[in-house]
């Protein structure tokens, strides 16, 4: 059974602090490595784009029943020389998010909000920086309306 003395747990640098092993004999203090030195998670692109494409379907609400689901298209940077909070550098991603729309509507003030909520989601639920949200419209669907004959939109 191995026990660990308290000073040597909380990081305190009392010398004499030691780690007994079962068989009675001490070891070294165990060392305290820095925080941003532990190592780092790397999330996977897939993942990334996966909670990009939900945070395009929050922000678009109701969609025509025959549009696509939105879906996006990640490229996860290397560590950025932008830092958290804490001083550490985090990730970045570059995000394409692909949408159909219903028309007419306010194709730019929709895809803002696609733009600011994939920003918020990624940065909140993966905690990585996205400076760059690419919002490409794929198809656009009339609305239907009542009492007037399907043809072409004008």
């Amino acid at each position: 059974m191995t026990s660990v003395s308290s000073e040597a747990v909380s990081g305190g640098s009392r010398s004499g602090s030691t780690v007994n092993s079962g068989d009675g004999g001490p070891r070294p203090p165990l060392a305290v490595v820095p925080p941003g030195e532990r190592g780092a998670t790397r999330i996977a692109d897939r993942v990334v784009a996966k909670i990009a494409g939900q945070a395009a379907r929050e922000a678009l609400g109701e969609l025509p029943e025959d549009a696509a689901r939105p879906h996006a298209d990640v490229v996860v940077l290397a560590r950025s020389p932008l830092r958290s909070s804490g001083g550490t550098p985090v990730g970045a991603a570059r995000v394409r998010v692909h949408v159909e729309l219903d028309y007419p509507t306010d194709i730019g003030a929709r895809c803002g909000r696609v733009r600011r909520h994939v920003v918020e989601r990624v940065g909140a639920l993966v905690g990585m920086e996205v400076p760059e949200v690419a919002v490409q419209v794929e198809r656009l669907h009339p609305a239907m309306t009542h009492g007037v004959a399907q043809g072409r939109t004008r």
